[in-house]
């Protein structure tokens, strides 16, 4: 694949560097770029039909997130899954997940809550077809609305790698079921910040946390 014909295909203000990073998160989410295997720079450029620019862009914020490893002349190791790390994912998660849900209710705007409800409406397409990816994907866009509609720079960053490590968490110790107590659990969030109930929308997300905990081995 050309880098013109990928560029076409970015949505607006999106930049090659941010489709790299997209498609490598998604692969580490789901496991297809196996925990712990190495992989080098050339093997990315080739997957995700990306230059070496926009790749390494990529590698090094998913190193900073903690889901790569660069070891010089070794390659990149993608980093293990502990399934025991869940709770301390979640444990430091669910304080700054309450504050941007808060702030989502207080200052999210209507066209914050437009994309919130085709996130909703996303997770219940993916729940009826019980497609696994399709609500990985809303749920990837419910996390980066909900951190736009806070208004809160700070907490959204300290957030999204949190976010991510649950999502590939989530994915390995999937069971019968939590696809759909997954996506109620985050429609009622998006409920609650659409309702702009500051209150609600924050112990809707304590509730969304309590249901990944239950996940936790």
């Amino acid at each position: 694949m050309h880098q013109a014909a990928v560029q076409s295909s970015i949505p607006t203000g999106e930049s090659l560097a941010e489709l790299a990073y997209r498609q490598i998160e998604e692969m580490i989410v789901t496991l297809k770029l196996e925990p712990g295997a190495i992989i080098n720079e050339r093997a990315l450029t080739d997957i995700t039909g990306m230059g070496r620019t926009p790749v390494r862009e990529a590698v090094q914020k998913l190193a900073w997130e903690g889901l790569m490893e660069i070891r010089p002349r070794s390659g990149i190791a993608i980093a293990a899954l502990n399934p025991q790390d869940f709770r301390k994912v979640l444990d430091t998660r669910e304080g700054v997940e309450r504050v941007l849900a808060r702030d989502a209710a207080l200052y999210g705007a209507d066209l914050h809550h437009r994309r919130l409800q085709q996130a909703s409406d996303a997770m219940s397409a993916a729940q009826e077809g019980n497609n696994v990816g399709s609500f990985l994907a809303a749920d990837k866009t419910f996390d980066t609305v909900l951190g736009q509609a806070a208004e809160n720079p700070f907490a959204a960053r300290l957030a999204s790698p949190l976010q991510t490590h649950s999502r590939r968490f989530w994915f390995r110790l999937q069971r019968p079921g939590s696809l759909q107590e997954s996506a109620g659990a985050h429609r009622a969030l998006i409920e609650a910040i659409i309702d702009r109930d500051e209150q609600r929308a924050a112990d809707e997300a304590t509730r969304l946390i309590d249901h990944l905990r239950s996940m936790a081995p």
